[in-house]
């Protein structure tokens, strides 16, 4: 089977087999469930001041849309606090637009007209064959990607499209390499690649796979701020193998002098390694 990958480098084709492509069916211990639930109930309130980058995604993704599609019934899987919602509504006005998210106080945010619906995209409470264009903006990152992508294509109609915006191995390296010297623990999910992504997308049964990589860079004063932006948008649930203890003083300044090493002219850069796919199911 072939795909097609692009990046900021130029665009080249992959060539996969579905029955021999090692595919990485995990990227390590997600979160739990209940433990992904409850950082997005706590992040609900301060979500929206802290997302720019999240928003810039969700533009970028709108972008891969192909132009002539007008879907019917749409389903923004994971949607947060609704932001894409918007978007999706002024490009598809007669569109019936579903929001669904694992976190009720997420769903509670939303001022879009539409309908809500608490789920996971790993189990998705929907018919068969029953929506026209799934789409989800770096939520499936918190996911099993087969079981997710299984769950899309089930509820996608024949002639359906996907589009997805998750996130890449690079993201938030800056956390990794501040770490690096202070302690053993996990500071960042683990991430799937570009190359795993299309396979994995494949493997599950969609044709006219697309993915492209490129990259956003959110900056911050100083080191304090850039880890209450994480906190800010529930990107601090990392899974087995995290700090479970208080950090003391002297680490948290060891790594704030190794992220210092880091800065720019515009302040301490924090990087989201963005992938985007889109298919037919």
């Amino acid at each position: 089977m072939t795909s097609t990958l692009k990046t900021k480098a130029g665009t080249s084709t992959i060539e996969t087999t579905a029955g021999t492509s090692p595919i990485k069916t995990a990227t390590g211990n997600q979160p739990s469930k209940a433990r992904i639930r409850q950082s997005f109930e706590r992040a609900a309130l301060t979500y929206d001041s802290a997302a720019s980058v999240q928003r810039r995604i969700c533009q970028q993704l709108a972008g891969r849309l192909p132009p002539g599609f007008q879907p019917f019934n749409i389903l923004d899987a994971g949607c947060g606090t609704g932001y894409a919602l918007a978007l999706l509504q002024q490009r598809f006005p007669a569109a019936n637009p579903l929001a669904l998210d694992l976190s009720p106080a997420m769903l509670g945010q939303i001022s879009a007209a539409c309908g809500k619906l608490a789920g996971d995209l790993e189990h998705l409470p929907l018919a068969d064959a029953s929506i026209d264009l799934y789409w989800s903006s770096l939520a499936v990152q918190w996911c099993e990607l087969p079981k997710a992508l299984q769950e899309a294509r089930r509820v996608l109609r024949p002639s359906g499209q996907l589009a997805i915006a998750s996130l890449g191995p690079a993201t938030f390296h800056e956390l990794r390499l501040a770490f690096a010297d202070v302690d053993n623990f996990r500071h960042t999910l683990g991430f799937h690649a570009p190359l795993e992504i299309a396979a994995i997308a494949e493997k599950t049964g969609f044709t006219a796979v697309d993915v492209q990589n490129s990259t956003e860079i959110a900056h911050y004063p100083d080191f304090k701020s850039l880890l209450r932006a994480v906190k800010a948008i529930g990107a601090n649930q990392i899974g087995d193998g995290k700090r479970t203890s208080l950090m003391s003083r002297s680490a948290f300044n060891q790594a704030a002098a190794a992220c210092e090493k880091l800065r720019t002219p515009a302040g301490l850069p924090l990087t989201y390694d963005v992938i985007t796919l889109t298919a037919h199911p």
